[in-house]
């Protein structure tokens, strides 16, 4: 049944989103072995607006590259071409997620910071555990949270009932979330994931990233998505109304190796990767 109702909101809501056309041939680039930067370059040229954006965040201090980087393919050849999957795909979602959401008590741009904050986090994350792919983290870490886009219309119809839930229930507002809707923003996250075609541990990474217990796809990645989640929250990143809920999960610990005390210096640093706002500006 619960399946059943997800299913309805995913096949009904209008504004369901839909990756562009390019970027999903930016995406197909990216994973060829055979293809070569004069292919994504030809294809990332074709928008001038996502040219603008990788030249300018690839310019950021959040890269730290010596020399001014001018053209795609300079940005190609030293950021790589995961780094300029996440960018594209970055540039496209963040058309989705800066409306306000007033279900979540989020103003306009606040999902999209804290999207952008837990996404930089994640890839720091990954690439301190040793994670195979960093750049898997920050979409991960990005798209986290892009169910809310989707419940925010239901949660907002059912805010009292859900905040009174929080407050005489004792419970977080994703438990509240489950047992008024039915569902939570990270299930309806995964389907969106689904319909996205992405791999399936990037479906589990955003479906499961307040569970990764929960997760058999690749429990790391999930880990790695809560944890930066977590610190997101913790250090205050556009808090909504359920910010400041969700604790670190004893199971993402232990996978990722962290002790409980690593947390506060994980916290410190942190704050120091989010300072150049450049790093938000897509």
């Amino acid at each position: 049944m619960k399946d059943a109702r997800i299913e309805h909101i995913v096949a009904r809501v209008k504004d369901m989103p839909v990756l562009p056309s390019r970027l999903n041939r930016i995406m197909d680039i990216t994973e060829d072995p055979d293809s070569t930067v004069e292919d994504l370059e030809g294809e990332i040229l074709l928008d001038q607006s996502l040219t603008s954006r990788i030249l300018r965040l690839a310019n950021s201090a959040h890269y730290g590259y010596p020399r001014k980087i001018d053209t795609i393919s300079q940005a190609v050849i030293l950021l790589g071409f995961q780094t300029i999957k996440s960018m594209a795909l970055a540039s496209t979602v963040n058309k989705m997620m800066t409306r306000e959401l007033s279900g979540y008590a989020l103003a306009k741009d606040a999902l999209w910071t804290q999207s952008q904050t837990c996404a930089i986090i994640s890839r720091y994350i990954a690439r301190d555990v040793g994670f195979g792919n960093p750049e898997k983290a920050y979409i991960g870490g990005l798209l986290r949270d892009i169910g809310k886009t989707i419940l925010n219309h239901y949660v907002d119809k059912e805010y009292n009932a859900i905040s009174n839930r929080v407050k005489f229930g004792k419970v977080s507002f994703l438990e509240a979330e489950e047992e008024i809707l039915g569902f939570n923003h990270a299930q309806v996250g995964g389907r969106i994931a689904e319909k996205w075609n992405f791999p399936i541990e990037l479906v589990e990474a955003i479906g499961l990233h307040h569970s990764p217990e929960r997760s058999t796809e690749d429990p790391k990645l999930v880990s790695i998505v809560h944890i930066a989640d977590s610190i997101t929250m913790m250090i205050g990143i556009s808090i909504g109304a359920d910010g400041l809920t969700y604790p670190f999960s004893p199971f993402a610990l232990h996978e990722l190796g962290y002790d409980p005390k690593d947390m506060e210096q994980l916290i410190s640093r942190s704050h120091d990767l989010i300072v150049d706002m450049d790093s938000f500006n897509l």
